[in-house]
């Protein structure tokens, strides 16, 4: 039950109504206004902007801007759930809802339960969500942390939604730095047979990590790599240690409660194993176009960019899409770009039927956007859109101090330390208590504070002393049916103080939120009002310690404490929901 919406319906009504009047053009886009909560609650339950935003329309159509402000809150007080409406400001409407609008809503949290909120089954196709994408050249490090808990919590939000939604991970398999993983492990595969290889020379990879793995090609081969020159041992190395790798990443994203349906290989893509290349058609395919030239490229201002050679070379017509210059597909020794196989593997994603792709980047991947929305958008003809979602840097600290290296991975701390430490549950939330590009800050010492100041913690904690106070209604009133749906059919008339309101108006925002945040591909909205339900809850429950009356349980008065039981169990479940959208548990109880 989404009162919002509702009452944008209501709303659009009441203006076609003054179209077909002539108080407003019919070319009026009745899209642009919004019904949402006013900035203050003693304004109102909702508040629109339709007179403010149609009042040069409204000019034009002859009419005052404040008379259609006057007429349109006239006209929502006829509504029968609406208690006022008043025009206030350049053209605010604030309407009072009567107290059965919320009524209702608690009944629908009671009856859906977690999945209050959740959107209809949408047609506008399948959303693909590429994230992490982390080389696999050893294990995850924090920073890959923030990436995978936003990409998998906006999975999560847009599955509840409505959406389809697939998690994918493109392995960054081919290439010198998985060389350099292969020459890194034959070296410890030395090591392993008993060779001292002294210190790890500069430019291979010198974590421990890789040390398992020369054991394990000790196991399968013995000494006979040994004698075999690169060209035969590289490839052979190459593979068991990216195998070994993206069991590592696997295992540790998992520790994340991360599962992707979907891992697609770059090395694949290029046929080097044989197989059909992929990049070389998808050239092919846009040289049929036109999009594919022979030319040279002008030096970059500023500088010599990377991938700028002074040459004729194969160049995409990227300009043409909204880049700022065409890129170079071919590299001077007959080698793809990169840009050229990341054009593949779009390919492969609008192949199989994706119009909506999301990728999830670092933020040093800035420069990297607008290329890759022009080749998706050359490669669909249009009919794709990408948007890539750029996640800012991870500071890891320990009260206030930054924290040292790891030893395992040789130059930065794993994830697996971090997530071993301070649980999955810290992890998923704080990386989603920032919007994804902004910087942050993560202490592992303030994330497992059992205080206020701590967002995991007092979200959790609100969830689990909703549980408790239901149980201790059971404990004082041991004939309560507690069941949501018998709850539902209290006499919610009895919740009249302004805390239980505010919870009231609170619970009622979440499918406004769960939409708007998945429309916006922006996940920390749901972190956000689950931390503003949760104070809110908690400052009521705070009251009721210095106001018997107030208490949710109320030993001499069994169906006012029933009703109470009911808003409590609305709150529960409405956070229940909110968390698991975040990929975060609902603990039934906190020791």
């Amino acid at each position: 039950m989404n009162i919002f919406a509702d009452f944008q319906s209501r709303i659009t009504m009441l203006l076609e109504r003054r179209i077909a009047g002539g108080e407003l053009p019919r070319s009026l886009d009745l899209g642009r206004f919004v019904v949402e909560p006013p900035r203050e609650s003693a304004h109102g339950d909702l508040s629109t902007n339709a007179a403010m935003v149609y009042a040069r329309e409204a000019k034009e159509a002859g009419s005052n801007p404040r008379a259609l402000a006057a007429s349109l809150a006239l006209d929502l007080t006829r509504e029968p759930d609406v208690l006022s409406a008043e025009a206030a400001g350049p053209g605010f409407i604030n309407i009072v809802l009567k107290p059965e609008v919320y009524h209702r809503v608690l009944s629908a949290i009671l009856t859906q339960g977690v999945r209050f909120g959740a959107g209809a089954p949408s047609a506008d196709g399948p959303v693909n969500v590429e994230y992490v994408s982390a080389n696999p050249t050893g294990p995850m490090h924090v920073g890959h942390a923030r990436g995978a808990v936003f990409g998998d919590a906006l999975a999560s939000l847009l599955i509840f939604s409505g959406r389809e939604a697939t998690r994918e991970y493109y392995v960054n398999d081919a290439g010198g730095q998985v060389d350099v993983l292969a020459r890194s492990a034959y070296l410890r595969y030395r090591e392993a047979l008993g060779e001292d290889i002294g210190s790890i020379p500069e430019g291979l990879y010198p974590g421990d990590y890789l040390k398992p793995v020369g054991q394990h090609l000790a196991r399968e081969f013995g000494s006979a790599l040994k004698d075999e020159p690169e060209a035969e041992w590289l490839p052979k190395a190459r593979q068991r240690a990216i195998d070994a790798m993206m069991a590592m990443i696997r295992a540790d994203l998992a520790a994340l409660n991360i599962t992707h349906e979907v891992f697609a290989s770059e090395r694949a893509l290029t046929g080097a194993d044989g197989g059909e290349d992929r990049v070389r058609e998808a050239i092919d395919w846009l040289r049929a176009r036109g999009l594919i030239y022979q030319g040279r490229l002008p030096p970059p201002k500023g500088g010599a960019a990377d991938d700028w050679e002074d040459r004729e070379q194969t160049l995409f017509r990227s300009v043409d899409f909204g880049d700022d210059v065409d890129r170079p597909l071919i590299k001077s020794d007959g080698a793809y770009t990169y840009f050229a196989g990341d054009i593949a593997y779009h390919k492969t994603k609008i192949d199989r039927g994706y119009r909506t792709l999301v990728d999830v980047w670092g933020a040093d991947h800035g420069g990297y956007v607008k290329r890759m929305q022009a080749a998706v958008a050359a490669l669909s003809g249009g009919k794709a859109r990408l948007e890539v979602r750029l996640c800012q840097l991870v500071r890891l600290m320990r009260a206030g101090e930054p924290v040292k290296m790891s030893k395992r991975s040789g130059d930065f701390v794993t994830l697996r330390e971090v997530v071993d430490e301070v649980g999955a549950d810290a992890v998923r939330f704080m990386m989603l208590m920032r919007k994804n590009d902004a910087p942050l800050d993560f202490d592992l010492a303030k994330v497992i504070e059992r205080s206020q100041d701590n967002p995991v913690f007092y979200v959790q904690y609100a969830h689990a002393r909703a549980r408790s106070v239901l149980r201790q209604g059971k404990a004082v009133f041991d004939d309560f049916d507690l069941d949501p749906l018998a709850l539902s059919h209290a006499d919610l008339s009895l919740l009249t103080d302004e805390g239980e309101r505010e919870l009231m108006r609170t619970a009622a925002q979440y499918p406004r939120l769960v939409l708007q945040a998945a429309e916006a591909h922006e996940p920390h909205r749901v972190a956000f009002f689950a931390h503003e339900l949760a104070t809110r809850f908690h400052a009521h429950w705070n009251r009721g310690k210095d106001t018997r009356d107030l208490r949710f349980v109320n030993e001499n008065d069994r169906k006012l404490s029933y009703s109470r039981l009911s808003l409590v169990a609305c709150v529960g479940l409405v956070l229940a929901s909110a968390l698991s959208i975040l990929g975060v548990s609902a603990p039934e109880e906190m020791r």
